[in-house]
């Protein structure tokens, strides 16, 4: 099976999007075959890097340079609104005709199991599938559905793990509304990329269960509570497919001691002496 991968990332963040590479490799049925774009406004200085490495995993590395594109000439551009949260979201006009769908990925997530099945997805009428952590947030779900005039959307979607119907997406994505909603909704807008995924477009995603493909590593306590129990550690490294670094600690930091450091410490490491 063809497997699109998506990363959006600047020079700094090379190791880490390798370790999430190496992870998914560990894990993967190794009949599939991982194509991995990379969008970056000018080509990565270690893009040689990037592509040998995908290539001893047996990868392809596809680097999607934006360059200085006019499409942005009427972009709002500011400190607080980068040109780059923009490339996500537009994603299907830098990408090959024949890619109908591809999964974007944050790189502060490891991999720990197979993802075929979110991949395999029927996304029929949708444009995404994403993770909503509404048992998580509930009252910050309802503060973000007022926020953002959310009301008929199911949550208020995480963007770190991101299914995109790109066949779909070159319909009914267009940069104008994008930038149309940002001048309305300037000073509402907290995460300008998420927010404006979610006030365009958050009833037109898929929801999918975070717990398996997107945990958030920060809410331990609060998966156990949920579920009365049931996601335990040992469960959560049998069923869940994606852990998310979400928040300013990272686990690539020394001082970082989550439960989870270990394990992705043993990934980070691997690759960093591979």
């Amino acid at each position: 099976m063809q497997i699109n991968l998506l990363f959006s990332i600047d020079d700094k963040f090379v190791e880490q999007m390798k370790t999430t590479l190496f992870s998914i490799y560990q894990n993967a049925d190794h009949n599939h075959h991982f194509t991995v774009y990379v969008l970056q406004k000018k080509l990565l200085k270690r893009s040689k890097t990037i592509k040998e490495f995908c290539h001893l995993w047996g990868m392809n590395y596809v680097p999607l340079v934006i360059g200085d594109d006019p499409l942005f000439e009427q972009a709002p551009i500011s400190a607080r609104y980068p040109e780059t949260i923009y490339y996500r979201l537009m994603v299907h006009k830098y990408l090959p005709e024949n890619v109908d769908k591809i999964l974007y990925l944050d790189a502060d997530i490891l991999c720990i199991n197979d993802f075929s099945s979110l991949y395999e997805l029927e996304l029929k009428g949708y444009l995404y599938a994403a993770a909503s952590h509404k048992n998580l947030t509930n009252m910050t779900k309802m503060i973000n559905q007022v926020r953002l005039k959310t009301y008929e959307a199911e949550g208020y979607y995480n963007s770190g793990v991101l299914l995109i119907n790109v066949k779909k997406a070159r319909d009914e994505v267009h940069a104008e509304d994008i930038f149309r909603f940002i001048q309305e909704n300037q000073y509402n807008l907290l995460l300008p990329d998420q927010d404006i995924l979610n006030g365009l477009y958050g009833n037109k995603i898929l929801s999918i269960p975070d717990e398996i493909y997107n945990y958030d590593v920060r809410k331990n306590a609060t998966y156990d509570t949920i579920s009365m129990g049931k996601w335990d550690l040992g469960w959560i490294i049998r069923n869940s497919v994606f852990l998310h670094f979400c928040g300013k600690d990272k686990p690539w930091e020394d001082k970082y001691r989550g439960r989870y450091a270990a394990l992705y410490k043993y990934f980070w490491y691997k690759v960093m002496h591979e």
